[in-house]
Formats: C-alpha cells, sequence, structure tokens
C-alpha cells in the first residue's frame, strides 16, 4: 500500500543547515536552510546515486535558472522540541554587528560564483529572523544590494515569530525593502501552542498578523496540523481562523517526530495515521471551497500570491546561501555545485571573516547520476509540474536519460501521460513517496 508524503518543513523549507525536504522551506541543499529556505523542495542527499536512472552525461547547461538568496539567522528566544533546523536559543546580548561583518565577508566570497547574475528574490529565515533589529535589516539588505544584483521588484520575505512580532519594527523592515513577512503562528489553540513549546500565545498571534499586514501587502501564516491533542474539530478551527485572517499565502504542514529533536525522544501523543490523513482531506477540500490555489504539496495561496522564493526551489532554480548553516546550489554551464556554510554561528562569523574560504563547510559538484532525481524531488511537487523541457533545461541532460522512470511512473498511474509536461497525477501526488521512489529504485 502506498504511503502519502506528509510534509512537514515551514516555508522556505530549503533554507536550513542541513537537508530538508527546503520552505514557507526549511535539501541536501537546502538553504535553512529555514522553512529552503528554506533553505527554505527537498533534494537528495550529499552522494546519493539514483539508482532509477541510467548513469547520463551532462551535455551543459545552454542557460542558468533564475537566481535566489536565502539568507539564514539562526537565533531563536527558544528551541521549539519539534524543530530540526539550525537554529540556536539566544544567550545573551544578539552579536548583530559581528553577524553582519561575517554576512559582508560571506557575500564578497561568494561573489566569483555568482558575478553579473540577477537575484530575483530573497528569503530571510532561522531561527527568528525578526529578532533583528530594524537598522540590522536595513544593514542587511544594503549590503546585499551593495555587492548583488537585486532587481528592483524583488520578492524579499523575512520570517517573523508572533512572539517577537513589534508594529514599529515590521514598518522599519518594509521601509528597508521587506515586501513579504512569513509569521510562524503554528495554531491559534492555546494548548496547542503550549504543547508545542512556542513562546507565544493566540492573543499574540492575531496581533502579529494585523501588524504584519499593516506594514506590507503580502503576508504568509505558517500553521501545522496533527497535533499534539488535536481534533478533527480543533483543526478545522485552526484553518477557519487562517483563513478568516485575509492573507494572501498558507504554508500548512503536517508535524513529525523529526531526528534528534525533543519530541523525538520523548513523542507527544498525535493523531492516528487516518485522523492524520482525514486532516489534510478537510484542508485541501476547506482551502479549495475558499477559494484557495494549492499550488505545491503545503503551500495554498490567492490568486498571483504564490511564494516566488520557494517556486525556484522548485523549479530546480540556483540559490546563494549565506549566513551559518546554510546551503546553495548554483549552476555553471558545465556543472552544478552545492555548498554548505559552516553550522555553528560563532564558528561561522570567527571563520568567515579570515576570508580564506574556512567558513564553507563543504562543497561538491553535483554528479549527472544524482541530477534527475532531485529534480524529480522538487518539481513532482508543484500540483501543475512543469514543462518536460525544463528538465533539459536545468540539469543539462536528455530527457531520455530518465525515459524508464517515466514509463513506469506512467503505468501506476503515477504520473500523467502527457510527453509535454512532468506532472503528477492526482494518485500520484498523494503519494509522492512512491512516484519519486521510481526514480531511485
Amino acid at each position: 500500500m502506498p504511503h502519502p508524503i506528509f510534509p512537514i518543513c515551514p516555508e522556505a523549507s530549503m533554507r536550513q543547515g542541513g537537508a530538508a525536504a527546503d520552505p514557507e522551506t526549511h535539501t541536501a541543499a537546502s538553504p535553512k536552510s529555514g522553512r529552503a529556505g528554506p533553505d527554505h523542495g527537498a533534494t537528495a542527499a550529499p552522494g546519493t546515486a539514483s539508482a532509477g536512472l541510467p548513469r547520463p552525461e551532462s551535455t551543459g547547461l545552454q542557460s542558468l535558472p533564475p537566481l535566489s538568496v536565502y539568507v539564514h539567522v539562526p537565533w531563536c528566544v527558544r528551541k521549539c522540541p519539534y524543530c530540526d533546523f539550525n537554529s540556536h536559543a539566544l544567550r545573551g546580548e544578539l552579536p548583530e554587528r559581528q553577524y553582519l561583518d561575517a554576512l559582508r565577508a560571506d557575500i564578497e566570497q561568494a561573489l566569483p560564483l555568482v558575478w553579473g547574475r540577477r537575484v530575483t528574490t530573497i528569503f530571510i529565515g532561522g531561527g527568528t529572523p525578526s529578532l533583528l533589529s530594524a537598522a540590522a535589516v536595513d544593514e542587511m539588505l544594503a549590503i546585499l544590494r551593495s555587492y548583488l544584483t537585486v532587481l528592483p521588484d524583488a520578492e524579499i520575505t523575512l520570517e517573523a515569530n508572533p512572539g517577537t512580532a513589534e508594529a514599529g519594527r515590521f514598518a522599519e523592515y518594509a521601509r528597508s525593502g521587506v515586501n513579504r513577512i512569513s509569521l510562524g503562528i503554528q495554531s491559534f489553540d492555546d494548548r496547542a501552542l503550549q504543547a508545542l513549546g512556542r513562546i507565544h500565545d493566540s492573543r499574540q498571534a492575531r496581533a502579529a498578523v494585523d501588524m504584519a499586514q499593516k506594514a506590507v501587502d503580502r503576508v504568509n501564516l505558517d500553521l501545522m496540523y496533527a497535533l499534539p491533542g488535536q481534533t478533527l474539530d480543533g483543526c478545522a478551527e485552526d484553518l477557519r481562523l487562517a483563513m478568516a485572517c485575509g492573507t494572501s499565502h498558507l504554508s500548512l504542514y503536517h508535524l513529525t517526530m523529526e531526528p534528534n529533536t525533543v519530541f523525538a525522544k520523548y513523542p507527544p501523543t498525535v493523531p492516528d495515521d487516518d485522523t492524520s490523513a482525514t486532516m489534510q482531506e478537510l484542508i485541501a477540500s476547506h482551502t479549495a471551497q475558499g477559494g484557495w490555489e494549492r499550488y505545491e504539496v503545503s503551500a495554498y495561496a490567492q490568486p498571483g500570491q504564490r511564494c516566488l522564493h520557494n517556486v525556484n526551489y522548485w523549479e530546480f532554480g540556483d540559490y546563494l546561501g549565506v549566513g551559518p548553516g546554510a546551503h546553495g546550489k548554483l549552476s555553471f554551464h558545465d556543472r552544478i555545485l552545492r555548498q554548505a556554510k559552516a553550522r555553528n554561528p560563532q564558528s561561522w562569523m570567527e571563520r568567515a571573516v579570515l576570508m580564506d574560504g574556512s567558513h564553507i563547510a563543504e562543497e561538491r559538484v553535483v554528479q549527472a547520476q544524482e541530477l534527475g532525481f532531485e529534480f524529480m524531488l522538487n518539481a513532482l511537487r508543484l500540483k501543475e509540474g512543469v514543462p518536460a523541457s525544463l528538465f533539459t533545461e536545468r540539469t543539462g541532460l536528455s530527457i531520455l536519460a530518465a525515459a524508464p522512470a517515466l514509463e513506469r511512473a506512467v503505468a501506476r498511474g503515477l504520473l500523467a501521460a502527457d510527453p509535454t509536461r512532468l506532472q503528477a497525477t492526482e494518485l500520484g501526488w498523494r503519494f509522492l513517496n512512491d512516484l519519486l521512489a521510481e526514480f531511485l529504485e
């Protein structure tokens, strides 16, 4: 029996400093890399070979994909028991000056890899970026603009925790260029928030939504379901309250027990698989009735309000990851490079300013036999899929390299029988893990 995929990362699921399934998320390559970044879509772990695809020879990229930037801010007030991102409870003063100096050095050393390319989106994830002062965010964006060609209409998202929200600071963020805020609400139920270890309550959540909407036009709400003690009615009420807020985007994630977290060691009592599946169906039904477009496994948008940063991840675009633990994927005409920065914040800050590359913890060229699976792992998360031509455009490989796996997936009813598109069927999207396994077997 196939098993449905339960996405668990926040927006920018590809952003974090470790492999993730990338946001609104947080890859083996994820920039959080979030949440991805997330790094805010997911990608294969380093060194993963795709046995389901022949060993192809790359023909090289004829053009480079869009470029995004993921900036990781690693500190938070308190580490949540379910969180496996590269986040660290703040002890003492936030080292803004040291962080910004290291960020400048990190970006400067990355310039040869992205020289001349235009930045279409920026995602500031964490951790809790809203811990930063307005002046620090202003300087951060000034640094990015001084070294990189940031498009005037670039989407610039900042993640915020309702427990650290301040109306004045949100307004200042907007004046500095932030035009989208992603709020980690998780639930409007105080009991659920307490069980999740969140530092805010439902009143603060609603107040933060109001502050964000007054500051910027585009606001995302991160919510989770299948929470400890949550009932179907509780899930429906959380969703009703979220949709009633009038924001342009929702990111809805199934709570899972990630390794090396408090919840993994001391798992709470959560809804069983059947109840969780019913919650998933309830969410799909209610959002559709409310006019929300479910354009990706966990992402729901009002018309024209998709998260462009995450769409670039899922379409196998490029992203420069800066900050502790941030991951990046950068394309060149003859190769695709993945990087990971040092995870420990203090170590990253000390190494980055040495200007000797020692802040880079990992750097590797993605092998041709890995590219097909990595592409599918991201692209098939999109409801409408992608043009088949994008496979060659973004990997440099012939689509014929994936033909056997594609044929098997079509025969099983998991992939649409359309030679011009790579798109999961309703069955394939529901059981996405099984579809992706075709490209590994």
